[in-house]
């Protein structure tokens, strides 16, 4: 197993789904503690990719390849780095957590519903492991299929029109992306006369400016689609407002990520010269500041509860693709450590609203308030959320928008004033929100007698509130897996980007004076 063991994590969902098919459907209570039993597994096994990595190996780990589809090209190559490994552990934990918060909010064709989330626990594994171009279009196309089933049956009163919306728009932007990396595949059988999609064969195309920016562009609307950046996000709020709440959880908690991941993994190393083109980075730098900018007022101006959620995942992402293409490596290492931030607190808050909605049926804000004085314990967990979204220091959140906020004022001191605005703002709406649902006295009488968390809502809250508060204080670890894979990102980009650095930590030191020549003095005798 510890030969293959990506191999493992990759497929322990799928085989798991499949084992789960066999279960007579009016077996409801084996068929959910079946389904959690392979989520925790699907964690388990994952464990040991943290504990056998090495940090300091510049290339890829865990690498498996054998030829899958030799006439075009085509093989079966996975392997991870610090960024990749990161986000495979994000999945895992996630994916669990999502099977886990179903126990009781989702009753009917329990059977499908829970393979749906188990092949999407491959689908997105796959993309963050993936080393060839034709598998990872695979598994990225592969993931709109469980989602679309997710919130267009179990979803709520609009479902179909948001699972419609939600699959039109990302399966357009995927085939625009499929034309690029055609591009990729039919420069590397002109330049060197064989077709392939592994990645590191392709990092050795030479490609002209102009067709690296074609490229580019096709590649960023599969990308920013799947993040989403401004103005491609309207697909969003319906999708995370519609989806059922473990829907919403691990759409804002992985599958945005495919996007950012797309950006760092793809577009960077493999067009290098579009990717510090100044006009593409002034681009994707303005509507990453109007994503932050604008996902926070729109979030200020909500009355649904889990709305207001999901405008602010538009603004934290705003943040991930500001630090990306500040090209530098405060705002790569930020960008990513922000990613998983933006999973764990945007993922506790998604489980707030599902918590409450389960007890009242209401997203509206206007519904509740006072609620800490019935439920303490949720208004504590609440609190944390909100103040690590917000990135309280100390909480992970902060971590994260500082890195990104420092590499983004090293590139340009005014997209890192623009994002600090987004930070404020961020805050604003986020107290906002806890003041009229927590705080207050008790404005609805449906609400004087809640109860508050039970042992399964603590069993899926407590690794998320641990993680926020050890990436607050300890993120060390993450930082140490993350500099040689982002160093070798911006060497990529920016050749002379260290070099340029030690010139300039060279020039500010202070001289240091010359060794004064003490002339000996003869003894007197």
């Amino acid at each position: 197993m510890t030969e293959h063991i990506l191999s493992w994590v990759l497929f322990t969902p799928v085989i798991g789904m499949l084992l789960l098919l066999l279960i007579p459907s009016e077996k409801k209570n084996l068929i959910r503690w079946w389904a959690n039993i392979v989520g925790v597994v699907g964690f388990l096994i994952s464990i040991p990719l943290v504990t056998n990595f090495d940090k300091n190996a510049a290339s890829f780990q865990y690498v498996e390849k054998f030829d899958w589809i030799p006439s075009i090209g085509a093989t079966y190559s996975i392997g991870i780095d610090g960024i990749s490994l990161l986000l495979i552990m994000l999945t895992t934990m996630m994916t669990s957590i999502s099977i886990l918060c179903s126990w009781s909010s989702i009753q009917d064709r329990l059977k499908e519903y829970y393979a749906m989330f188990l092949l999407l626990g491959t689908a997105m594994l796959g993309v963050f492991m993936s080393l060839d171009f034709f598998l990872f279009y695979v598994f990225w196309e592969l993931v709109l299929i469980p989602m679309y089933f997710i919130i267009g049956i179990w979803g709520g009163e609009r479902k179909l029109y948001a699972a419609i919306k939600f699959f039109l728009y990302t399966a357009l932007a995927s085939v625009l992306m499929l034309l690029g990396i055609l591009v990729l595949y039919f420069q590397y059988h002109q330049q060197y006369g064989v077709y392939t999609f592994e990645f590191s064969k392709l990092m050795s195309l030479n490609m002209a400016l102009d067709m690296q920016r074609w490229v580019f562009w096709s590649l960023f609307l599969g990308f920013a689609v799947k993040v989403p950046m401004f103005p491609f996000h309207t697909w969003l709020p319906d999708a995370h407002t519609e989806a059922p709440t473990a829907g919403s959880v691990i759409l804002a908690g992985v599958l945005l990520k495919m996007g950012t991941y797309g950006f760092i993994r793809f577009s960077l190393p493999l067009l290098p010269k579009a990717s510090i083109d100044p006009t593409i980075v002034r681009v994707l730098a303005v509507l990453s500041i109007i994503g932050i900018i604008y996902g926070a007022l729109v979030s200020l101006m909500q009355k649904d509860w889990k709305k207001l959620v999901a405008y602010s995942s538009v603004s934290h992402l705003g943040f991930c693709t500001l630090g990306i293409f500040a090209l530098n490596p405060n705002g790569l290492t930020g960008s990513v450590i922000q990613q998983i931030n933006h999973g764990i607190s945007t993922g506790m808050l998604f489980l707030i609203v599902g918590v409450v909605y389960e007890r009242r049926h209401t997203r509206l804000i206007s519904e509740y308030g006072g609620l800490a004085h019935v439920m303490p314990k949720f208004a504590t967990v609440f609190a944390i959320a909100m103040l690590s979204s917000a990135g309280l220091p100390m909480l992970n959140g902060f971590i994260g928008e500082f890195t990104i906020v420092a590499g983004a004022f090293e590139a340009n001191r005014a997209w890192a004033g623009f994002a600090v605005t987004g930070i404020v703002l961020g805050a604003a709406y986020l107290l906002w929100l806890f003041q009229r649902t927590m705080l207050g006295k008790i404005t609805n009488e449906k609400n004087a007698n809640l109860p508050d968390l039970n042992w399964r809502e603590w069993a899926y809250f407590t690794p998320l509130i641990v993680l926020a508060f050890w990436i607050g204080l300890y993120p060390k670890p993450l930082f140490e897996i993350l500099e040689k894979p982002v160093a070798n990102i911006v060497m990529r980009v920016r050749p002379d980007y260290y070099q340029n650095q030690n010139r300039i930590r060279e020039a500010a030191a202070p001289a240091v004076p010359a060794p004064v020549a003490v002339i000996p003095v003869p003894a007197s005798h």
